[in-house]
Formats: structure tokens, sequence, C-alpha cells
């Protein structure tokens, strides 16, 4: 698909807006009034309501509240804007807490929590689950046909984990239905024969604890998987009435980029929409701001490949500051309107805020606002924000347009959580996600789109799949792999890749496992440098058009070349002249093998080789100067070309053709000139 349709037929536009909390300000309606002023100054077009609201909404069990919400609803209708309305789950009412203390968390040290802070009720708690679908369930009768109304926000940002008495019944539950109700098939996949912890009755069995097992992978795996599993069911009874009563409007929840707590591919199989909440720590002292704009950029494409290519929602940013990073660093001049549109250059239709006018007290009362506490428009945040959208204005085009990507990186939920409890290695320099974004990295540096996925997900309409440090491999991606490699397709992964299977159980018969035929090689073992140690790897073969001397940190395998050729050698140590990068033909495609970690230089190199080599499809067919990226977007007959500077200093690059400028309407061609943190956006007819 090309074009998609927009998250509502009734709006067809990008959104922008933000976080809207009136019931802070009921005492004082004049700021409520002076609120829509300033948004409608701000072009701001689309307010989230009623997070976090239960307490205002229902300030008493049975006693109701909705003349404030319906005053809101009502006004943002009058002044031609719509709403998105959040149900209020993420923060129960204390009375709630006081009444049905059975619906406060315990944690992993079987402590009960007292009420507070925010997500503190049990996911599986009966109670709870019937008063968030009697809520639900009235807010969609009262407002499912509001004019105003376009999507329904569900809670906010899913997190945390429950071990009460109700959550390991239902574990233990997940558990039989997962093992066919045989204990010795779950003895069996978890090892328990190791330190006789072999189970007898399925009551024996518990959560992770710090007080009790907590170092049977098996055991800490399938937890993670419940937990997930736990959190998706309690979004489906959240989202039942909403469907039921209102199946025309569409739900999301908000993510939170890679959180690790929820599989968020099996979370996305129930949302209409994805949407993510992104706060970058720009500038900062440590790295470039371009370095922490590629890792944006792999959240962004992370988010759009949820829906497989299916545009998503920015649904929080900030407008200039947090409140909660180590340091909390203003926005450099350029900066809003360069990370909001680079969020559309990836897939987003929308750009949004946390949050719209500053809280006056408690947690969040110095984050980011679009309205300061001194209440009026006139300072460098407000017409920032009013910059950006009436940029977005400009970019109704752009709306529903995606791109299909050669090149797809596997990043797995669960691979990622077998690999960080690994007892091996150096666990604290694993870096599997810093990993897949070093290897992302590569490609966002030339413009070429990427798509990030799932390892059991569909290959076949890509050139190039990468999977680094794939460590834990289901039944059937093996074969899969071979399949796509076998049909043409290029594939490339590295050290530690095929150790373990889904339950954490080691492969037998050698190492990469499954990967092991379509790779050509065997993984002996693995050495573990220390932090001030090194190797190098030393190209031997030109093949790819590239050679070189390369500094290896962290890990090197000892591998055997069994059918693959070998391409570079370890350059030092007891496994000098050894391989360390080798190349499988197999049947129409290829297979690589990287056995060490490497530096950004190799990975530029090597994958700068396989995009000439492959033909794969660049935005811009122009250099790009370090820290500037092209993406793009298009609908078959057009494509929208974003080309961002993510550096304090000028840079210019050369075009191939004519463009038209969307946000300033002229014709763009030859050199073409970005200031610091700059972002041009170009229309370019495709013929």
């Amino acid at each position: 698909m090309d074009r998609y349709m927009p998250i509502s037929s009734k709006f067809p536009h990008i959104i922008h807006g933000g976080d809207y909390n009136p019931e802070q300000w009921l005492e004082t309606p004049e700021i409520i009034a002076e609120d829509f002023r300033l948004m409608k100054l701000a072009h701001c077009n689309v307010m989230t309501v009623g997070i976090f609201s239960w307490m205002a909404l229902e300030p008493e069990e049975g006693k109701y509240n909705f003349g404030w919400l319906d005053n809101i609803m009502d006004r943002l209708a009058q002044n031609g804007m719509m709403a998105i309305l959040a149900t209020p789950s993420g923060a129960k009412p204390p009375w709630m807490s006081q009444k049905y203390p059975e619906i406060l968390r315990t944690q992993a040290d079987r402590f009960k929590d007292l009420h507070g802070g925010r997500h503190n009720h049990c996911f599986t708690s009966p109670i709870y689950r019937k008063k968030v679908n009697q809520i639900n369930g009235m807010l969609a009768e009262r407002y499912g046909k509001h004019p105003a109304l376009i999507l329904w926000h569900i809670s906010n940002e899913y997190s945390g984990e429950c071990h009460c008495r109700l959550c390991q019944e239902a574990f233990r539950n997940f558990l039989r239905k997962k093992y066919e109700n045989d204990i010795e098939k779950l003895n069996h996949e978890w090892w328990t024969g190791f330190w006789s912890h072999r189970y007898t009755d399925w009551s024996q069995i518990e959560s992770p604890s710090p007080r009790g097992e907590h170092e049977t992978h098996g055991l800490i795996l399938d937890w993670k998987r419940f937990v997930s599993h736990q959190t998706i069911d309690f979004f489906k009874n959240e989202i039942k009435p909403l469907r039921e009563l209102t199946p025309e409007v569409p739900v999301t929840t908000n993510l939170m980029g890679t959180f690790p707590g929820i599989e968020y591919r099996e979370l996305a199989k129930e949302l209409d929409v994805v949407s993510w909440d992104n706060y970058p720590t720009w500038h900062t002292t440590e790295q470039p701001d371009w370095k922490i704009a590629a890792r944006t950029s792999f959240i962004h494409d992370l988010n759009r490949s949820l829906k497989q290519g299916k545009p998503f929602m920015m649904m929080e940013s900030t407008p200039s500051t947090v409140n909660w990073q180590k340091v909390n660093k203003l926005k450099r001049p350029g900066m809003h309107m360069l990370s909001s549109l680079q969020a559309v250059a990836h897939g987003s239709d929308t750009v949004q805020y946390f949050q719209w006018r500053k809280s006056r007290g408690s947690f969040e009362k110095f984050h980011g606002a679009v309205v300061d506490h001194v209440g009026h428009e006139n300072t460098r945040v407000f017409r920032d924000v009013a910059q950006v959208g009436q940029a977005l204005e400009k970019l109704d085009e752009v709306v529903g347009t995606t791109v299909h990507p050669q090149v797809a990186i596997i990043f797995d939920w669960e691979n990622r959580w077998a690999i960080e409890e690994a007892q091996a290695l150096a666990r604290d320099r694993v870096q599997y996600e810093e990993t897949c974004i070093a290897h992302y990295t590569a490609f966002w540096k030339q413009g070429v789109p990427v798509d990030i996925i799932g390892a059991r997900e569909d290959f076949s309409q890509y050139k190039l799949v990468i999977a680094p440090m794939l460590y834990m491999t289901h039944p059937g991606v093996g074969e899969r792999i071979e399949a796509f490699v076998n049909e043409g397709g290029t594939f490339v992964t590295t050290y530690w890749s095929g150790i373990v299977n889904e339950n954490d159980l080691c492969h037998l018969g050698g190492f990469p496992g499954p990967l092991r035929t379509v790779t050509g090689i065997w993984s002996e073992e693995i050495d573990t440098l220390h932090p001030d140690e090194s190797n190098s790897l030393i190209m031997n073969d030109n093949s790819l058009e590239f050679i070189g001397n390369y500094r290896i940190k962290d890990f090197c395998e000892l591998i055997h070349a069994e059918s693959a050729k070998v391409l570079a050698v370890y350059g030092d140590d007891f496994y000098k002249g050894r391989p360390v990068l080798t190349v499988n033909c197999f049947g129409k495609g290829n297979a690589y093998y990287i056995a060490a970690r490497t530096g950004d230089d190799f990975i530029d190199d090597f994958y700068t080789a396989l995009t000439n080599k492959l033909s794969l499809t660049h935005t811009l067919d122009s250099k790009l100067p370090n820290g500037v990226t092209a993406q793009y977007r298009a609908d078959g007959q057009n494509r929208y070309i974003f080309i961002m500077n993510f550096n304090a200093e000028k840079k210019e690059i050369s075009l191939n053709g004519i463009y038209t400028d969307l946000l300033t309407e002229e014709e763009r061609q030859g050199v073409l000139e970005l200031t610091p943190f700059d972002v041009k956006v170009l229309k370019q007819k495709v013929f």
C-alpha cells in the first residue's frame, strides 16, 4: 500500500496538539478560556484530554462529574478542534485503593504497595478490571458520538508487574496452557534438574523473586512473557466497551520506545494506530546530536514497522525540556522544528506534546510545556510551537504516505529478554539494543530507509536482512532465513547468534545452531576482552571492494569456515589469522557472519559496500555530510524528502534534479544550504 487512510476520517491533516489537563484548572475558569485563545495562536488542532482524570470524573464511588469534560469537549468542537479522549486507568483514585486494597500491586519481594504513583494497580484483579470497564463504558456512551472525538487514548504508558496471589495463579494457568498441562515438559524446557529444582506440582511454581528463585532462566523468560501477556489482556478488557459502543473510533495507547517490559509487537496487533512518547536527550557533551538523532530515528522506524509501514503517532514530545533527565537541557534554536519533522519524516502523522500548560505543582511542574507559568504567548518556546504548527499545515499531502524499505534489521523483544539474563560474556557490555542501533546507523548516514522487524516476521519483501546478536532462535526462524537466502536474499548476522532456543536451552551440535548451515561456519568459542583490550580485523579479500585494518573490542568469536569464504581475519592474540568475517553462498543469495564487535568505521564501510553491491535505494542521489540524513515518504506518484541537519553548524549538499520546497513553495536545485539544525521538505514527482 502506498497511502493509508488518515488516523481519523474526520480529520485528514497532520495532528498538532498535546496533553491538556483542564481538571487542574477548574477553579480558575479564566485560564481555561485563555487556553483556547492560545491554542489557536499555536496552530494546535487536536488536544488529548482525560489522562489521569479518574478522580475528577468519579470523586466518590458511583458519584460522577462529567460536567467539566462536557464543557471542554464542546469548546473544542466550537473552536474547530478535535479531541483524543483518554481512559483514566493509569492512576486510580485514593478512595478505590482504600476500599479495595486487593487492587494494589505486590512487588517481587512480596510486599504490597501503598497507594501512590501511577500504574499502581494489579492487571489481574477482577475488581479493577470491572471498575475500568465501567468507567470506560460511561465515557463511550457519553462521548462516542461527540463531533470532536477522533480517537481513544487507552490509559497511559503501560508498565510494571504484580506478584500477588491472583497473579501467581494466573501465571500458573499461563504455564499450564503453554506446556499443555504437562509439568514434565516444563521441567525439561526450564532444565530444572539443575540445582535439584524439579517441580512436581504446579502450585510449587512462583514468580521470580530476590527472596526466592531468580536464577532459573526459563522461569524468568516465561515470567516476562506472562507479564507482557497479562498487560495486553488487561488492555483488551479496557477497550472492550469502546469497541462495542464506538466501533468506528480507533484506539491507541502510547508506547515508550524500546521499553523492555512489554512485547510491543504483540500489543500493536490490538491497536488501530501505534503511538509513542519521544524524549531524546539532545545537546549532551557525551555524544553528538546526530548520534542521538540516529537512535531516535531507529525508534521512529520501529514504531512505523509495528504496523507494517502504517503511519504512527508521536503522542508525546517536549517543546523545550523535561524535568527527569540527568541534565535537563533546553532545545537549541531550530531543534524543535527539526525534531518534530524528524518524526514526520519517518512516518508520524502527528506532532504532539506533553504538556500543553505547565502544572502549578507536584512532580511535573517544571516539565516543558507549550504554555509556561507566565501564561502568555510571548515566549521562545511558544513561538517555536506556533512555527511547527504553521509548517505542518502545509503538509496535508504527506498524510497517510509511507515507505517500503529494502533493508530490515531484526530487533526482537524475547531475544533481548534472554540475552540480558545470560550469565556470560561481560553483562554490562552486552548492549543488544545499542548493537542493533549501530548497524542501523550505517544506513541512516547514507539516507537508506530501514524497517525494524521481529525474528518471526516475513522477510520476503527485503533485499537485505540483518540480525545482530540473534542469541535466541524460535522454531522455524532458521528455516525461514535459509529460504530467504536461497531465493536470493542477503543475510547478515554476528557473534553470539544461534545460541539458545525459545526457552533459553542451548542448541546442541555446534553454534550458531539453526543458522549454522546458512552461514557456513561453526563457532567454537567466544573470547571477552577487557575494556582496555582490543584486537584487529584485517580484510584479506577485496570481493566487497574495500580493504583495511579495523579495531575490534569486547567480543571475539573463534569460528571455523565450513562452506563459507573468509573475507577477513583476526590480527592479534593466539587466534591471529582465524576468520572474523565470512560470506557463504547459499542458493541464489549470500549470508555474512561478523564474528567480533567492531567500531563504527568497519560497520560503515561494510554496509556501504553491501549497499552498492545490492543497488539499494538511497533517498537522495547525493553524498550526505556527516550528521545529515535524508528520509522519504511516498504515495506512488510523489516522493516527500526530508533533509535534516543534526549539526550545530551549516552544511551543504548537491541536489540532482529539481524539487519543490513544501514549506516555502520555492524551487530547489543545485547546492542546498542547511543552516544549523535545519530541515527541508522537498517534493519530487515520481515518473
